[in-house]
């Protein structure tokens, strides 16, 4: 009966239920679109090692008053972490800086990143051809240059960049090698950088302060095993606090792979929470509508409504009769929603680089919720509908 009074009313019931639409394919959607940022976060962050830590310079305040790269880290320090924290495997000392890369007719901005032979391993990059700076080109401050892919495709094109020169700042610099490709961690290329030695970094490029010494834009630390990861933060902790002669807040931070995925996940999940909230808006305006509907429907069926009364029908019949079309109505839209909501995740995952997803229980809660509004939002048009003293409804016959 819910059906057929729907097909008699083809438009008027595809209006309706067009907000319930709306409102299941924006939460599924979005909350889909939410979880894929998620999951690309902790993809990137994936890349990272699990045991992997970084050591950065400041602290709250002097990020919060803008100061970029406050020189609280040095090149002492990451040599005192290698020698002294047992539970470190390795250290790979950092200076980054933004520079122009030119070779001949062609030039690109880069990060020109001065570290040790260690950066490697410690940051899980891989050689594609050539080789990774040496002990010795540090040691010999040699003016040698790795690449990333990208930054090798753009100053050199699908030519051999092995053995070419490359010039930074007016001083020119050997190719030795070039990075397998990396991708971006935090939206930032990392294929698009090129790698110094840290000596070279500081006597041609940086430079080192008279009063704080090679000054680090961070460390990266490699912690023996994934369970001395607590254990390195600890120590290096107490290490650079005892080396900064701090007495209260630290000059530095200490971070992991994990606190890096309890911030994004915090960020992500507000985000989706947010996101679904704003969807959730939509289905609350599909359920005005599908009340707004079945109140003009019931003031159409009066007679109808008082000759089945006349016949016997009690309330609770009539009651249940219009709420079985309301849930009808809203269940109809929840499920056309939830596949178009389906089909944009899909699409959003297989052709963009967001790996959107949606579980399967997100998508019948989401159908569960828009019938449960249509059951809500019908209760009041079903309650006026078998309140109708069946007398006066067929006085209009």
């Amino acid at each position: 009966m819910a059906l057929a009074t729907l097909r008699a009313n083809r438009m008027r019931s595809l209006l309706t239920m067009l907000g319930i639409v709306i409102g299941n394919a924006s939460v599924i959607s979005l909350v889909g679109i939410g979880q894929g940022a998620q999951n690309l976060a902790e993809r990137e962050l994936g890349t990272l090692g699990a045991n992997v830590l970084f050591v950065v310079p400041g602290n709250n305040d002097t990020r919060r008053q803008g100061i970029n790269r406050p020189r609280t880290l040095v090149l002492e320090d990451a040599v005192a972490i290698a020698e002294q924290v047992p539970s470190v495997r390795r250290v790979a000392p950092q200076i980054a800086l933004t520079e122009v890369a030119q070779v001949g007719g062609r030039s690109a901005s880069t990060t020109v990143t001065g570290t040790t032979a260690e950066f490697l391993p410690v940051r899980r990059f891989e050689v594609a051809r050539g080789r990774f700076i040496s002990t010795e080109d540090n040691r010999s401050a040699r003016n040698v240059v790795v690449l990333g892919p990208d930054i090798k495709d753009t100053l050199f094109g699908p030519a051999r960049a092995i053995g070419q020169r490359v010039r930074l700042r007016n001083q020119s610099f050997e190719v030795i090698g070039v990075l397998a490709a990396k991708g971006a961690v935090f939206g930032s290329n990392q294929d698009e950088n090129v790698y110094i030695p840290i000596n070279t970094m500081v006597n041609r490029l940086s430079g080192r302060d008279p009063t704080y010494g090679v000054s680090l834009t961070f460390i990266s630390v490699e912690a023996r095993d994934e369970d001395s990861v607590g254990a390195a933060k600890f120590q290096i902790t107490n290490l650079l606090r005892q080396r900064h002669r701090i007495l209260r807040e630290d000059d530095f931070a200490v971070r992991s792979q994990q606190d890096a995925l309890t911030i994004v996940g915090t960020i992500t999940g507000g985000l989706t929470l947010m996101l679904a909230a704003i969807g959730g808006v939509s289905l609350l305006v599909g359920g005005i509508g599908i009340m707004n509907i079945m109140l003009v429907s019931v003031s159409e069926r009066t007679e109808e409504i008082g000759l089945r009364k006349a016949l016997g029908a009690r309330s609770g019949d009539v009651l249940g009769q219009f709420l079985v079309e309301s849930l009808v109505l809203a269940s109809l839209g929840g499920v056309a929603g939830a596949t178009v909501g389906l089909a944009v995740v899909t699409g959003v995952g297989r052709f963009s680089p967001l790996p959107a997803s949606i579980a399967p229980t997100t998508v019948l809660g989401t159908v569960l919720v828009s019938g449960s509004i249509g059951l809500f939002f019908g209760v009041i048009p079903a309650r006026r509908a078998a309140r109708l003293d069946p007398i006066v409804a067929l006085r209009s016959l």
